[in-house]
């Protein structure tokens, strides 16, 4: 068993009174060990009190300690002679504590326990602490989201998230693709639907500006009249001083005298203009050029336009981070704030594209049937018992592959369900559709493609029958759609055509525009929403469960 790693700077002498590193050991390296290799050892451990009760009349405590390294907790057990025990029961409470390992009486689940020799550190907790014992729901939990990382499930559901992060970097490195981090601010809308949070900092500044002006009123138009008789004053000077050929010490005097003045003129003249409010174009709408970048700005929805010009140049790369939407839904699928996955890899096709998201994702559930084997197993027993088997399902199954057309044909015949959203060619498939396709029709996860154009988004490669787009969409069991791509549209005549039809200016994507000025290649990829990932693996109903600190319409915490 190994303890906390030791740092090889723990030989250097450094001054002051700094106190010895601490070299605790991980709970989760003590329940996973051997327990023979294990009795007898003395270890520091630190953690939290997930349950604490007093036996023996008082003279000592069993202590169930959690420290987020699993889900599994330490027995230990503390006498009274140590420190007092109503401090230490309580859940909630922090401790750090040294002991020995040993195994426990015969007869009980515990398969090792820590025998305290010393509590290091407590940390305690007053009597309004929010997380009792008993279960609360995920839903009240959300109220309070700075403390329900310490819960059972929201603690596993972010140990599962990060294995899923470093198995979505761990397989794009393998496959040779090189992490683009994309600008959270931009000035493109990539979906074109218009739902995007403005960065701007017109209403700070305007702010500043009224209150400046209520302390500072602007000059008058005397004294700014005054300045310039200044200015010109010094000009004169420096004028005659260089005719009548004076010394040059004086003439530069003089110049510095005369740029001093010509300052203090800007300063006054630039305050003059100062108005309060928010600046406005005289034909209406906001003055934009007096925002910070000059133009309208905002968060991203999307990395794809960005990374495609470094796949233009390194070929195959993806982007991995934080996207937004002003999408006021309050279902339990729509965030504000989501973490999305997009490769993208040049000189491939859309087969290529599909390839690379079947192998993506069935390394993923692969990998949570690996290495999160203990979580998992609690989310199957305490949310979705066929989680564990959906991913064994996905991870080893072929993907069915399907055409729009095909699709619709198949769901058009279904005649033992009736669906909310009525299926003709044309539409967009709904959650409903998707789930009837992967969980009844072929019972595995499906990859649907070549949708209508008229439903996707403008940089995806028009096809030959001028009526479908190179696109496709990964179904999976349990949320429907997991991932949707494309290839992209190579062709520059085309592309500036598919941007006109969607109502969207040029100008703001002419540098989209060079890629395929400049040496177009064929390219495709995708995009993987993250927290949709996580709502399969975890087999959770609600998106804002699986994300540490979820935005949606009217909350913004922390």
């Amino acid at each position: 068993m190994e303890g906390a790693p030791v740092c090889e700077m723990e030989a250097v002498k450094l001054d002051g009174d700094l106190e010895a590193p601490i070299q605790r050991t991980r709970i989760n390296t003590i329940l996973e060990a051997d327990v023979a290799a294990l009795a007898g050892r003395h270890v520091l451990v630190g953690g939290w009190v997930k349950t604490g009760r007093e036996q023996g009349k008082g003279s000592f405590a069993f202590l169930e300690l959690n420290d987020g390294s699993c889900g599994g907790n330490l027995q230990v057990v503390v006498d009274a002679s140590v420190y007092p025990l109503a401090k230490l029961t309580p859940t909630g409470t922090s401790v750090m504590v040294e002991g020995e390992l040993k195994p426990p009486p015969e007869g009980v689940k515990q398969r090792i326990e820590l025998k305290v020799k010393r509590a290091v550190e407590v940390g305690p907790v007053d009597s309004g602490y929010p997380l009792p014992k008993t279960r609360l729901t995920l839903e009240n939990l959300r109220e309070i989201s700075h403390l329900r990382s310490r819960t059972n499930t929201i603690s596993a559901v972010a140990r599962i998230r990060d294995e899923l992060a470093y198995a979505t970097h761990t397989f794009f490195h393998q496959q040779g693709f090189r992490y683009i981090h994309t600008p959270i601010i931009t000035t493109s809308d990539c979906e074109g639907a218009g739902e995007m949070f403005q960065v701007s900092t017109l209403f700070s500044q305007s702010e500043r500006i009224e209150q400046d002006l209520k302390e500072n009123p602007k000059p008058t138009e005397m004294e700014i009249e005054a300045a310039r008789m200044v200015v010109k004053e010094k000009g004169e000077i420096v004028a005659q001083l260089k005719a009548t050929k004076a010394a040059k010490e004086e003439i530069s005097a003089s110049v510095s005298e005369l740029n001093k003045a010509k300052e203090a003129l800007a300063r006054l003249e630039e305050r003059f203009k100062l108005k309060p409010g928010i600046p406005t174009k005289p034909g209406g709408g906001f003055a934009f050029e007096s925002d910070f970048f000059k133009k309208p700005a905002f968060l991203t929805v999307s990395g794809q336009l960005q990374v495609e010009t470094y796949a233009c140049a390194l070929g195959n790369v993806y982007t991995f981070g934080p996207t937004f939407r002003a999408e006021n839904s309050h279902t339990s699928r729509h965030l504000a704030e989501f973490w999305m996955v997009e490769p993208e890899i040049a000189f491939a096709n859309l087969q290529d594209d599909m390839n690379c998201a079947e192998n993506y994702v069935k390394f993923l559930c692969k990998w949570l049937l690996d290495n999160c084997k203990e979580d998992m197993e609690f989310m199957a027993k305490q949310y979705d018992k066929t989680a564990i088997e959906r991913l064994k399902l996905v991870s080893s199954t072929p993907f069915e592959r399907i055409s729009y057309t095909k699709a619709v044909e198949i769901l058009m015949g279904v005649k033992d369900k009736k669906f909310e959203n009525k299926v003709e060619w044309g539409i967009d498939l709904a959650s409903e559709h998707e789930r009837y396709l992967t969980e009844v029709i072929f019972k595995k996860p499906v990859i649907v493609y070549n949708y209508p154009k008229g439903i996707k988004a403008f940089y995806m490669r028009l096809n030959d029958d001028q009526k479908t787009v190179a696109a496709m969409d990964v179904l999976v069991p349990k949320v429907g759609e997991l991932i949707g791509g494309s290839q992209r549209e190579e062709r520059l005549d085309l592309l500036k055509q598919r941007i006109t039809e969607a109502g969207l200016p040029l100008e703001p994507y002419e540098w989209y525009l060079d890629l395929r000025r400049y040496g177009t290649v064929k390219h495709s990829g995708f995009g993987l929403g993250f927290e949709r990932m996580i709502l399969f693996a975890t087999g959770l109903d609600n998106i804002r469960d699986v994300i540490p600190f979820p935005r949606y319409p009217g909350r913004a915490d922390l």
